[in-house]
């Protein structure tokens, strides 16, 4: 399963200056070519021989592919140093590209730490800055934005379609034509999208169902039971230790994120403090402002006076409150599908008799609520304008999707081997089915009712393999209990097939690149919101919401609702 616990991590806008950036020059490719001319009278050479249309072909001559890249902990340790034989430069990826494809993978540099690390960030600025572009450029949406306003990278819209094969196309359009509407230019398709799975973002409620059983409650259903389990968590001692000593709800001084955040309890009373959404009149409106969320703080605000939330969680960061999960002093709290292994297997690694549960969210009324989803698409792949080959991208997304995924899959050899389980991260583009992991529940679900678990296959194979695990009682088997928790009958995935079934997920509406008001003001403004969320929790009079809402607006809010406006105004055309 890829990026369990990745998904809380948000990644990192870098905004950089590139208006002179200078083109450098690039040679001409293997055997014939054709000149164009550009609008500036000049021409630029593209093969016209070498190419095989085969979405899966190898080209009749070898070709080279620049790009640049980061090197995590996780690929570092746990793959390249388990891997003798491999290295970031040549392995089980790059050797699969060469000899399948006839590109040869080169990295221009490569960046010790994740991609939201500085030593990357900084060197991604001077690379776009200095205008030494590598053949293909990983970007977020403000850089791609920049190089195609100075024409330097290349129109993707007919490469795309020519040469995607069907599952990159089936894959990239399963959350719709969002991860696309992010990279279209004045109608250009300028990039070709990593689509990141929305779907994994989705909220659920997190209960220790051995404190419910202890105090006779059941699973919530309203957003008043909510309440309800929260008050007793604090009040009825479900540790057996005679003190009161334990909180319902937990939070972090963040408000937001994969765990421990606050957008699913918000979402229970229809506000998405995080996102833009329809107004109902076709026009975009931020959630933050909304009244529904004043609903929302006064019943926070409620309960940290019944002493249900932390007092000092407005100073406490993720990691602090997960230290109050392990130690067993929370019951309930809001987070993403992969909350099991972090942090509730901490709160198990410390007492064995402690068992967690997703839930799906609940809605005040008790109908049944929408599952606000942020886009999670941040990473495009641009092409170097001049690059006599921009179709090779299309066709690193193909073979790597079809290798994981497709007929041909090896699922055991190029994603998840058993000794390095991290592989894929050795590949250059790392493009996955965004519905991947509840497919994978799908199948084991069904497998595990047909009581025949043979017959899985790929990453249903591998977790049914931790699965087993978990159920053999072995010591192996302790350390997969998170597993189990969102795999398992009762597990969180189940809530994803129901949520996808049921047609609940509400997306983020806005998913262009920061628009000019936004690179100058929303960090401000984001600031200004949390910091005036977390007083009103802790006691600040509830009013405090409605001069928040002028601020914003007056700060610059206005201003940026008109260009998201804008923005979603040519998407609709």
């Amino acid at each position: 399963m890829k990026r369990l616990k990745s998904r809380s991590k948000n990644l990192a806008i870098l905004y950089v200056a590139i208006s002179t950036v200078v083109l450098s020059a690039c040679s001409g490719p293997n055997g014939p070519v054709n000149e164009q001319s550009k609008s500036d009278g000049n021409t630029v050479k593209t093969d016209t021989s070498n190419a095989n249309t085969d979405p899966l072909g190898k080209y009749n001559q070898p070709i080279e592919l620049t790009t640049v890249r980061s090197l995590s902990d996780v690929v570092e340790n746990n793959v390249l140093s388990v891997l003798k034989d491999q290295t970031i430069d040549d392995n089980i990826w790059t050797r699969l590209y060469k000899d399948q494809l006839g590109i040869n993978v080169k990295y221009k540099w490569v960046a010790k730490g994740s991609e939201t690390s500085d030593q990357y960030l900084q060197k991604i600025n001077v690379m776009l800055a200095s205008g030494d572009l590598p053949d293909v450029i990983p970007v977020n949406s403000t850089q791609l934005k920049q190089l195609a306003d100075s024409d330097l990278i290349e129109d993707m819209s007919g490469v795309y379609q020519k040469y995607a094969s069907p599952l990159t196309k089936d894959v990239l359009s399963q959350e719709g034509t969002a991860p696309f509407d992010a990279v279209t230019i004045d109608g250009k398709l300028m990039a070709i999208p990593q689509v990141d799975s929305s779907i994994e973002r989705a909220m659920f409620i997190w209960i220790r169902t051995d404190w419910l059983k202890k105090l006779n409650l059941q699973p919530p259903k309203t957003m008043s039971d909510v309440l309800a389990i929260s008050k007793a968590f604090t009040e009825n001692d479900p540790d057996g230790n005679g003190k009161k000593d334990t909180f319902g709800l937990g939070a972090t001084k963040a408000l937001w994120g994969g765990a421990m955040g606050l957008e699913g309890f918000m979402a229970g009373y229809k506000a998405y403090p995080k996102m833009w959404i329809d107004d109902g009149t076709g026009k975009l409106v931020y959630g933050g402002i909304q009244p529904e969320v004043k609903k929302a703080l006064q019943q926070l605000q409620n309960m940290a006076k019944q002493g249900q939330i932390d007092p000092e969680f407005g100073t406490k960061d993720g990691g602090k409150v997960a230290e109050s999960i392990a130690a067993g002093k929370i019951g309930l709290e809001y987070g993403e599908q992969w909350n099991s292994i972090y942090p509730h297997q901490l709160n198990r690694n410390n007492d064995q008799n402690a068992q967690w549960q997703a839930f799906p969210i609940v809605s005040e009324s008790g109908d049944t609520p929408v599952v606000p989803l942020k886009f999670s698409t941040t990473k495009f792949f641009a092409v170097k304008k001049g690059y006599p080959h921009p179709e090779a991208i299309v066709k690193l997304f193909n073979m790597h999707l079809e290798k994981n995924w497709g007929k041909t899959q090896e699922f055991n050899k190029y994603y998840a081997p058993p000794e390095a389980e991290s592989v894929w991260q050795l590949s250059p583009v790392t493009p996955a089915p965004p519905k991947k992991n509840v497919e994978a529940f799908r199948a084991i679900d069904a497998a595990r009712k047909a009581k025949d678990t043979s017959t899985l296959t790929g990453e249903a194979k591998t977790i049914q393999q931790k699965l087993d695990s978990f159920y053999s009682g072995s010591k192996d088997g302790f350390a997969v209990w998170g597993w189990e928790r969102i795999y398992g009958p009762e597990g969180s995935e189940g809530v994803v097939d129901q949520y996808d079934k049921n047609k609940q997920f509400l997306l983020d509406k806005f998913v262009g690149a920061p628009t000019p008001t936004m690179v100058e003001r929303k960090a401000t403004l984001d600031k200004l919101q949390d910091e005036v969320f977390v007083k009103i929790i802790l006691g600040d009079p509830i009013d405090s919401f409605d001069k928040f809402v002028a601020d914003w607006k007056n700060l610059g809010g206005n201003k940026i609702t008109q260009e998201v406006n804008e923005w979603y105004a040519k998407t609709k055309k």
